[in-house]
């Protein structure tokens, strides 16, 4: 699935290319994706011009004059740049055109990703109970450590809880902690203060990494102009157990924690 740096990698690759423009219309070739495509989508969005894409958690908002179209990409969705004279392929599900004859195409093979229309002064309930941004000034080590207090969760699972903080997949959460020197097992209400503020710290070093790198490199997900991110050749832990750590040496080990592979050093970590 990608996860936030390939959906903000995402949203500046196609900003620059769309924001300002009108659209002529909207083509929505199959509405079944996790939820209908929101009906009224077509209606609504001709006509406007894109005001600007934002991000919050994985969703990307699309800002008109009255109102945003929201995406998820789901397990396998991508968006693409292309312009209407492109050949379709199969799992192009829907395509937003500009009056320059730019598109904005949809394609998702598994359909599990969803587009919604948010009107203007609404919000959607899929957004409304999520926690801060990673990289933002409201996420640090004194939150997670207020919140985390008496919480008898593993810290991997308590980190990656969207409610807690948005956008720490599986990836970035063991990479985060191997970073951190804490087992991705301990319990969250059994880190200290100022354990928080370095693994807090190394969240945002570790997103921001991959978003300069343009993303981790996944059987489904290639950067908006169609080449793969770079960001896995620099992972210490996520994708390497059984093999050495690259800070001690001691084999990593892998476990299965809330059902998601867990990588760790049971030397380096503790």
């Amino acid at each position: 699935m990608p996860e936030l740096p390939e959906v903000e990698t995402t949203r500046r690759g196609i900003e620059p290319h769309i924001k300002g423009k009108a659209i002529k219309s909207v083509a929505v070739r199959q509405p079944s994706l996790r939820w209908p495509v929101s009906p009224e989508l077509s209606q609504v969005m001709t006509g406007n011009r894109v005001t600007g894409v934002t991000r919050r958690a994985k969703y990307l908002l699309f800002s008109t004059n009255t109102g945003r179209m929201m995406i998820h990409l789901g397990m396998s969705g991508s968006l693409r740049i292309t312009d209407a004279a492109s050949v379709l392929r199969k799992h192009d599900h829907v395509d937003i055109i500009f009056e320059d004859g730019t598109v904005l195409r949809y394609h998702d093979p598994r359909r599990f990703g969803s587009i919604f229309w948010i009107p203007e002064g609404s919000t959607h309930e899929l957004l409304d109970s999520l926690g801060p941004e990673p990289l933002s000034d409201d996420f640090d080590g004194n939150y997670l450590y207020e919140l985390s207090r008496r919480r008898k969760v593993a810290i991997k699972l308590f980190v990656m809880n969207s409610k807690v903080v948005v956008g720490v997949g599986n990836i970035y959460a063991n990479e985060a902690l191997h970073r951190a020197g804490i087992r991705p097992d301990r319990l969250a209400g059994r880190v200290s203060r100022q354990r928080y503020a370095g693994l807090s710290q190394e969240i945002k070093e570790v997103l921001a990494s991959a978003i300069a790198s343009g993303g981790t490199t996944l059987r489904d997900f290639v950067r908006e102009d169609g080449s793969p991110g770079y960001f896995k050749q620099s992972l210490l832990v996520y994708g390497r157990g059984n093999e050495p750590c690259l800070n001690c040496g001691v084999k990593l080990q892998e476990v299965r924690l809330g059902n998601r592979t867990t990588v760790f050093c049971a030397k380096c970590q503790r």
